[in-house]
């Protein structure tokens, strides 16, 4: 990991955003992608569960974003979610840019172009520290998940996959 002046644009954009806030950790840019919760885990040394993941889906009434910031770890139930919000579909590479202003696998909780409807994992408050995507593929930052909470506004709730048991 290097905490480095020459971050690309929208990670500077991202941290000169967190800086306005107030958040005293810098953004880190990770030697190689961290585009998956493995691959960032493995870059910042922490569980694959600190891992604060941006899922985009775009709601069906009225195409707004609907932002679910999940555990690295948990699979995101998107009956629960849809419960929530109302109906959802996929969002794909285009509505992720226009929406929020990052590519897939860069997505900031905060800074987006429309304000999303956010979910955030309460499986994330069982950690001291999370790391979250700082607006570029190799670019994360580190906080609180009621630093996250606080940041975005966002509706903390049970977003969670459960694992269905087995047959013995």
């Amino acid at each position: 990991m290097n905490d480095t002046a020459a971050l690309p644009s929208s990670a500077q954009r991202v941290a000169d955003l967190l800086s306005a806030m107030g958040h005293d950790k810098p953004v880190v840019m990770l030697p190689s992608t961290g585009r998956t919760s493995a691959e960032a885990a493995a870059a910042v040394g922490c569980s694959v569960a600190e891992i604060a993941k941006s899922i985009i889906f775009r709601r069906l009434s009225d195409d707004a974003p609907v932002l679910v910031i999940a555990s690295g770890a948990n699979r995101v139930d998107e009956a629960k979610v849809t419960a929530l919000t109302g109906p959802l579909g996929k969002a794909d590479a285009k509505f992720v840019r226009d929406a929020t202003g990052y590519a897939i696998g860069g997505v900031c909780p905060v800074g987006h172009v429309i304000k999303p409807i956010m979910l955030i994992d309460r499986d994330l408050f069982n950690f001291d520290s999370v790391w979250a995507a700082a607006g570029h593929p190799h670019a994360v930052f580190n906080l609180s998940a009621a630093q996250l909470e606080k940041m975005t506004g966002g509706t903390v709730a049970d977003v969670r996959l459960e694992a269905i048991p087995q047959a013995d």
